[in-house]
């Protein structure tokens, strides 16, 4: 282990968390509370890792990337039970296992993107920003909530998280997407995604405004 490495707590779920994003929990187990509690009294972060898809209950077997989090609107409620908010701060890779305490912990090594020059990243983002505006908006019509607004992060990174996130699409990908040290390429495989999602995404509110006209008739 080098001196940079750390030992957090690690949160096996069925979810991929990027930095800056943000994912609700309601925790009832006696492993995860006990988590909860000691991240609190230590000031610590736990990571949040996708479980694989052949893990078994209790003997969570994570992939080797996740996400920092730190806890935010922590309610305790009367059984014991907790509501949070687990904010994503930093992606890690797991270095080692331990199966020690109640839950999963492991010691992690942080993770970066490669440093890319700008002129390389801002044509990316752009065409992202703009087909993901697109894909967001059909989305909130589906859902009826198309009078909000999404404000997108600023910089190319945090953008291509943000949009990883908040596609529908399948934990495996987001994880490969999560695993990425290049945020030109993971715009770039964004984009690919919302290629294809954006035309998806218009057939599905042609067929919903088609069956509405239909009853309306």
């Amino acid at each position: 282990m080098s001196m940079s490495d750390i030992e957090i707590p690690l949160f096996p779920l069925d979810v991929v968390l990027f930095p800056g994003t943000a994912l609700p929990l309601h925790i009832f187990e006696a492993r995860y509370r006990s988590l909860i509690t000691d991240c609190q009294r230590d000031h610590m972060p736990f990571g949040v890792v996708l479980a694989k898809p052949e893990s078994v209950y209790l003997e969570e077997e994570p992939f080797s990337v996740g996400t920092m989090a730190v806890i935010h609107n922590l309610e305790r409620l009367p059984d014991d039970r907790y509501t949070l908010m687990a904010v994503g701060t930093q992606r890690f890779r797991i270095v080692e296992l331990h199966r020690t305490t109640p839950y999963l912990s492991g010691v992690v090594e942080l993770l970066y993107d490669d440093a890319e020059p700008d002129e390389m990243l801002y044509p990316p983002m752009t065409q992202a920003n703009s087909l993901f505006l697109r894909y967001l908006n059909m989305v909130l019509e589906c859902m009826n909530e198309e009078g909000n607004t999404v404000a997108l992060p600023e910089l190319p990174e945090d953008l291509s998280y943000f949009i990883a996130y908040f596609l529908e699409i399948q934990n495996e990908v987001k994880q490969h997407l999560l695993e990425l040290t290049s945020t030109r390429q993971r715009l770039q495989e964004e984009i690919e995604i919302l290629r294809r999602e954006v035309p998806f995404m218009r057939q599905i509110l042609s067929k919903e405004i088609s069956e509405e006209r239909c009853m309306l008739n």
